[in-house]
């Protein structure tokens, strides 16, 4: 498909970031994802959760919804076809304040939108651990999990100082996950695939398979 017509299908994507951190990595490695949406024509916007003030999930929707920044975050989320999440890992899993804010949303937010993972991490071997949790919440909220993925190791070596990564690798990989959530989102949403999809379900079985 063409910027043009991810542009007139208004895709709308979000990135979030799971660290409170100054500097942080984890933000600009959803940065870089998100441009790779914007470069196909989607609209994006980054939700940094420091902007947020929210209280820990109570386990009680209503109540939660109380809270105006509950609601703000709530309602972009829900607004977004594609979600780009970010996080540093932590102990083998992914940022508490990242949890938190998932705890705070649920399937009204996620449920049929694409989501796009990226982790960062100190060691070596990178944030695998933080993404297979994350991939397993996604599920659990019935949100499309792209195959695509970026873990970045050794991240504290792995920016330049103008916020791009030092590996053209990584970096283009990140720039693919923002476009696959993109892209995906397009397909789920288009008008065109919609109508195909019920042409095929509606279509009569064919005799020939039976004897196959």
């Amino acid at each position: 498909m063409s910027e043009k017509e991810i542009q007139d299908q208004n895709i709308r994507v979000v990135g979030l970031s799971g660290s409170l951190r100054d500097g942080s990595y984890s933000r600009k490695a959803v940065e870089i994802a998100i441009n790779g949406a914007t470069e196909l024509g989607a609209e994006t916007q980054m939700l940094d959760l420091r902007d947020y003030n929210l209280p820990f999930c109570s386990g009680t929707r209503n109540v939660d919804s109380q809270i105006p920044d509950v609601r703000k975050i709530r309602s972009e989320v829900e607004a977004a076809d594609g979600i780009i999440v970010g996080t540093p890992e932590y102990h083998g899993s992914f940022s508490g304040v990242l949890k938190n804010a998932l705890d705070l949303m649920g399937f009204e937010e996620f449920e049929g939108k694409m989501m796009g993972l990226v982790s960062v991490s100190g060691g070596r071997m990178g944030g695998l651990d933080a993404l297979n949790s994350l991939r397993a919440i996604g599920r659990t909220l019935h949100a499309w999990v792209i195959p695509e993925q970026v873990s970045i190791p050794e991240v504290h070596n792995a920016f330049k100082n103008d916020g791009s990564l030092k590996n053209a690798k990584i970096q283009a990989r990140l720039v693919n996950v923002g476009r696959q959530v993109a892209r995906f989102a397009y397909l789920h949403t288009a008008r065109q695939t919609n109508e195909f999809l019920q042409e095929w379900e509606e279509a009569p079985p064919n005799p020939g398979a039976k004897n196959r």
